[in-house]
């Protein structure tokens, strides 16, 4: 346990309503604190971990603010609070204690770093991002409480992307036959499943963030960009499986890597291809983790065609087959998912499994109020809506934040636990 600030006690006396200040002499009202102590169980800590933190030396019953502040990569300030009322010991505990008002409702120890807010604009049309992990390896989030207006304490939060050892490497077309960032874990970790991260239908290289913290858990991680990339498809057209499954033997022959095979783990429109290359290569794709999944091959993207192809031909919109799946499956999905029915399709998918007697592992998960935001690590503020591809309008996502953010947390320690078994 980590303390910083003084830890005050006041006692009124008489009608003077003098105070004793533990450690040393301190003015304070009888209204008002005028030092706090913030206490947390992890100063430092990867991004999707959680940290507890309590605040203590306050009035019993008084009212003060707990605000979370962190810089976004343009240097934006983005901020979260919430106002609670102090127990009869003079201590908020912010997992067990529900704000009075603020940026989310509900007792949530982490309620401040996920409702963040962007310093202007609509924060259910703004994203988070503090730069890219293969560059700034961590970012950091003051911690303030405020009584009566005033400043009392404040702590400084360190949140990695990368545990220590985590080495990463840019791959590009001409050089790897795949264009990405890969990291690794520690030397001489244990040998666990590389993870391919696929993105959706916004192109380029994405999921850096999923493949530092995978990576921080003993799992090489491959984001992968496949389309909007130099080299590669200017958009979602006509995409081979063949380049997945070379970057995916890139993968596996990673130091740290499991040698029997790789998981796929796609977002949206990587969901197909993912369930595609885990019915068309079951000697190399292990299993499979799908984000609002699809469960039918759709048109290219934006402007129609064929979205995917195997030896040369086009892969035929239809239903993905799952006959010849080798691995363990988790499909995650939002029931107010607005992009498509997600919730649907991940449990026709689950269907198919059981019709096709696939014996191994398959399970969804099924968050009724989430949308299509319902992943994957938990813990950073997102929005509920991005603008679309080539355009300049904003798509609804479904969802709320909330919602999301609940989903996330609950469901990333399943992912771990996917990959772990």
């Amino acid at each position: 346990m980590t303390l910083y600030g003084v830890g005050v006690r006041h006692w009124l006396v008489g009608l003077t309503a003098a105070v004793v200040v533990s450690g040393g002499a301190a003015a304070c009202s009888a209204r008002h604190s005028t030092h706090a102590t913030i206490r947390v169980d992890a100063e430092t800590a990867l991004a999707d971990q959680p940290v507890r933190v309590w605040v203590s030396g306050l009035l019993a019953r008084e009212t003060v603010t707990v605000a979370s502040q962190a810089a976004d990569a343009q240097g934006r300030h983005w901020r979260g609070e919430a106002t609670f009322t102090a127990n009869g010991d003079g201590a908020v505990d912010l997992d067990q204690s529900a704000p009075v008002s603020g940026s989310y409702g509900g007792a949530d120890g982490m309620g401040l770093f996920w409702s963040m807010r962007p310093p202007t604009g609509d924060p259910d049309q703004a994203w988070f991002s503090p730069g890219s992990p293969e560059v700034a390896g961590a970012f950091e989030v003051r911690l303030t409480v405020t009584a009566a207006g005033r400043e009392i304490a404040a702590r400084t939060l360190t949140r990695q992307w990368t545990a220590t050892g985590v080495t990463h490497r840019t791959l590009t077309l001409g050089a790897d036959g795949a264009a990405g960032v890969l990291f690794l874990p520690p030397r001489g970790a244990v040998s666990r499943p590389g993870v391919l991260l696929l993105g959706g239908s916004e192109g380029g290289v994405g999921r850096k963030y999923d493949a530092a913290l995978l990576a921080s858990h003993g799992h090489p991680a491959l984001a992968l960009g496949y389309f909007g990339v130099p080299g590669l498809p200017e958009t979602l057209r006509e995409i081979p499986l063949e380049y997945f499954v070379t970057a995916a033997r890139l993968l596996r022959a990673q130091p740290g890597a499991d040698p029997g095979g790789v998981v796929v783990n796609g977002y949206s429109r990587g969901s197909e291809a993912a369930l595609l290359l885990a019915e068309s290569y079951p000697d190399l794709v292990r299993g499979a983790i799908l984000y609002a999944p699809n469960d039918t091959v759709w048109p290219g993207f934006p402007n129609g065609g064929s979205a995917w192809t195997i030896g040369g031909a086009p892969v035929p919109r239809t239903a993905i087959p799952v006959t010849h799946v080798a691995g363990p499956v988790l499909a995650i999905g939002g029931g107010e998912d607005r992009v498509w029915r997600s919730t649907a399709q991940a449990q026709r998918i689950m269907q198919r499994l059981d019709d096709a007697q696939v014996t191994t592992a398959h399970q969804a998960l099924i968050y009724p109020d989430a949308g299509h935001g319902v992943g994957s690590f938990p813990y950073l503020a997102a929005g509920t809506s991005q603008i679309s591809p080539g355009t300049d309008v904003a798509r609804t996502l479904g969802g709320t934040r909330d919602a999301d953010a609940a989903a996330r947390s609950d469901g990333w320690p399943k992912v771990l636990a996917f990959l772990a078994a």
